[in-house]
């Protein structure tokens, strides 16, 4: 490793497990605006933009990562893959993916050409141990390659950025399908970006992060960064609103509650599909939907066919930093009150509900179980139970698990291992899918998958794909369990402005033009009083009582008076 510092610049080179030399030039920008730039290219650019805005003490911190143009694009259809240079600088490194791919075990075919390597991996065995399920030749197979040929210790941000689709679990779990896939389904989109703008707003620092990558005598030095640009088009109409015709989704409702009955379920999680015509460009969307739900989670992604991820998500779906393993199941949630009081009541109903605390006991439970297939005997706990969140529109509940993973176990094995969180499933979470390929109207794509990074250095930051609006063509897809729980989504596509039409005009307070006269009988809360009174729009004098008659009268007129107020108080009138 080399290392070259100064106060605003910084130079690090080392080499990476399959020997390509990496040089990353970090430059300080001024936080304003930094990201901005990447916001207003992803809609015409393929790239990723991760933005945290939510913070928990010991959890999350606001953060921005956020890239265009990346050289190298992973894309996975069920079990075929292809890796694309999507520029000069992509097909600098394609020759040494090939040549790692060449020698792996588990292909059924391998093609290798200027600009894609492709091919299909071949199916897993029949019988093994369930511990090492997750072993199991997968497309995962090719991100652990991926992985392995850049692993370095030395940078924690360099790794393969996107969306991992919901069907991606049938390659751990296989189930047979009964919903028709779109014939162009993507299961996996990823990105090896080479230029990343990091925005942390705790410390408010920026920096940029530029990589030069050299292998087999070839550099990316000196070529450009460069990448397609599709311009977004956005429609203003839709041949439907939804995927379920009135009446539907109660009846999929009653055949779970029959499932219960029987004891096949304990809990599903089947939902719905909105449709809403998006005309509005994804990054105003991303936007709207940022100020209006700040969320942990929060992405905007070009994945390029016309394709696009706008993400709120509040649920971490797997984090893996060293060998600790976090998930942070949700699940309990009410509406927010109208004020602080009325949020301390939501809570207390909240935390006093024995239905929302079994769910998330169960919920825990099988995360637990989860963990337990890879992590090391007796260090699986829960180290938060029942933590509240509060977000703009709903407070949930929330309880935050860890485990140690064993040895021959990394962070891809804890990702499959959870594939995909009970909260978006049900459990016995097998069933339960089976259940939501069964009587769901379409298939999930995106939706219940997962977002974020995959690192270099072994480590993973990944977020449920919940709260999240997928734009195909022009057209905003939301699913969730009912429209309630779209609002927020559907709200950030139809409009444009976070105010509403009341809020701009509020009514004339009563009080107005009205002066009040309030007395003070050595109350506690006299001031509190003349407050109240002040938010009606009068005007408002206090004065203490002990005063004579004809002081009063003095007082009224020169005050000009309408109105006299008596406080309450300790004692008697007559003893002031």
């Amino acid at each position: 490793m080399t290392l070259i510092a100064g106060p605003e610049r910084q130079i690090l080179e080392y080499r990476t497990r399959g020997g390509i030399a990496v040089r990353r030039e970090t430059t300080a920008v001024p936080v304003a605006g930094a990201i901005d730039p990447v916001l207003a290219a992803l809609d015409q650019h393929r790239g990723v933009l991760l933005a945290s805005s939510y913070e928990y003490p010991g959890r999350y911190t606001r953060w921005d990562i956020g890239f265009v143009d990346p050289p190298l694009q992973l894309v996975a259809r069920e079990r075929d893959f292809a890796i694309d240079a999507l520029n000069d600088r992509g097909r600098v490194l394609l020759p040494a993916v090939a040549t790692r791919l060449a020698h792996l075990d588990g292909l059924a075919g391998l093609d290798a050409a200027a600009d894609r390597v492709s091919g299909s991996i071949a199916p897993p065995r029949e019988r093994f141990a369930e511990e090492d399920r997750s072993k199991q030749r997968s497309v995962f197979t090719i991100v652990r390659a991926l992985v392995d040929l850049f692993y370095s210790a030395e940078d924690g941000h360099l790794g393969l950025y996107g969306a991992f689709g919901y069907d991606l679990a049938f390659q751990f779990e296989p189930i047979a399908y009964r919903l028709t896939r779109e014939p162009a389904k993507r299961d996996l989109v990823l990105f090896l970006p080479d230029r990343l703008v990091i925005v942390d707003h705790t410390r408010g620092v920026a920096r940029r992060q530029d990589y030069e990558l050299a292998v087999d005598g070839a550099s990316t030095a000196g070529l450009p960064r460069s990448g397609d640009a599709t311009p977004y088009r956005g429609c203003r109409a839709v041949k439907r609103s939804g995927d379920h015709e009135a009446g539907e989704f109660a009846a999929t409702v009653r055949l779970a509650q029959e499932s219960f009955r029987r004891g096949d379920l304990f809990e599903v999680v089947p939902g719905r599909m909105f449709f809403e015509p998006c005309p509005a460009r994804p990054s105003e969307v991303f936007q709207r939907l940022r100020e209006r739900n700040p969320a942990p989670y929060g992405a905007l992604m070009n994945l390029g066919e016309s394709e696009y991820l706008v993400s709120a998500s509040p649920e971490m779906y797997v984090r893996v930093e060293g060998t600790r393993v976090e998930t942070c199941p949700i699940s309990g949630t009410i509406a927010r009150g109208r004020d602080v009081m009325g949020d301390a009541e939501n809570i207390l109903e909240l935390l006093n509900s024995e239905k929302d605390e079994s769910e998330l006991t169960m919920c825990t439970d099988v995360d637990r179980n989860d963990k337990s297939r890879i992590c090391v005997p007796g260090s699986v706990r829960v180290i938060g139970r029942r933590q509240i969140e509060m977000y703009s529109r709903v407070i949930h509940t929330v309880d935050h698990v860890e485990g140690i993973l064993r040895e021959g176990f990394d962070a891809i094995d804890a990702f499959l291992t959870h594939a995909w969180a009970v909260t978006v499933t049900g459990a016995p979470k097998l069933w339960a899918m089976r259940f939501i390929e069964a009587h769901e109207r379409s298939s999930r794509a995106w939706y219940g998958g997962a977002i974020g990074l995959v690192g270099f250095d072994g480590n993973m930051n990944t977020g449920l794909t919940l709260r999240t609006i997928r734009v195909k063509d022009g057209v905003a897809e939301i699913r969730a369990e009912v429209e309630l729980k779209a609002a927020a989504l559907l709200d950030a596509v139809r409009r444009p402005s976070g105010v509403t039409a009341a809020q701009h005009a509020p009514a004339e307070p009563v009080g107005a033009g009205r002066r009040v006269l309030l007395v003070d009988y050595e109350d506690s809360f006299v001031h509190t009083l003349a407050n109240y009174l002040r938010r009606t729009g009068a005007e408002v004098s206090t004065i203490r009582a002990g005063f004579a008659e004809d002081e009063l009268r003095g007082a009224l007129d020169a005050f000009g008076a309408q109105a006299v107020v008596l406080s309450p108080g300790p004692g008697r009138p007559g003893d002031l």
